[in-house]
């Protein structure tokens, strides 16, 4: 069952994944290359960090196109044909989402390859040090945090889907009034620091990323 779901998604999610692992593998690579005129150790890792955020945004996207594509022929069918299989509910999530990860791997490897590559044929300043075990590390479990998420919310109708978004536009809104009537409520603030903070569910998309740092 689980090679049959495997390869059905894979065939929905080839191009999305092929497209992630390229970007992936050359941004280690463009992001040295942009460094090779700094000599200057405070440049060169502002440089890096800059590059972090891309990082961030390609790990954030991986997760929400695999969780998406997941789903996508289960909500063209109104998932008749999940109801139509002999097999539990619960165990045909677990191998739609186990079929997920196994395609952010190629994703992974490819960055985990990039970095490598790039730490040996570029040099960088004395005193800075490699990372490239640990950024493929995070890059990989801020990618599958992602595709958990959106994995959660994609399986749901498009109702669930509104809910979610409504809550997050009542935050803003809430926000908005608040500082309409001069009231230091920074609600957006506490909201993203309880998410985005250490130990919030999306603390692994903050902080610093950067493949050489001191």
């Amino acid at each position: 069952m689980f090679k049959a779901i495997l390869k059905t998604q894979w065939q929905w999610t080839r191009t999305a994944v092929l497209l992630a692992a390229i970007a992936a593998f050359t941004m280690p690579l463009l992001s040295m290359n942009s460094n090779v005129p700094t000599i200057q150790p405070r440049s060169f890792i502002s440089v890096m960090q800059t590059w972090g955020v891309g990082y961030v945004v390609l790990a954030a996207t991986v997760g929400l196109a695999v969780a998406i594509l997941a789903w996508s022929s289960d909500h063209r069918g109104h998932h008749v044909y999940a109801l139509t299989l002999p097999v539990a509910r619960w165990r045909y999530v677990l191998l739609r989402f186990g079929a997920g990860v196994v395609f952010l791997v190629p994703v992974v490897a490819a960055l985990g390859a990039g970095a490598l590559l790039a730490v040996t044929m570029f040099p960088i300043p004395q005193g800075l040090h490699t990372y490239p075990w640990a950024l493929t590390a995070r890059f990989g479990f801020a990618a599958l945090v992602a595709f958990a998420i959106f994995f959660a919310i994609s399986s749901a109708t498009a109702r669930t889907a509104g809910y979610i978004l409504g809550a997050i536009a009542g935050v803003i809104v809430v926000q908005f009034l608040a500082d309409a009537a001069g009231l230091h409520w920074d609600v957006v603030s506490h909201a993203v620091d309880l998410v985005l903070a250490y130990p919030g569910v999306l603390s692994v998309f903050s902080g610093r990323w950067a493949l050489v740092d001191v």
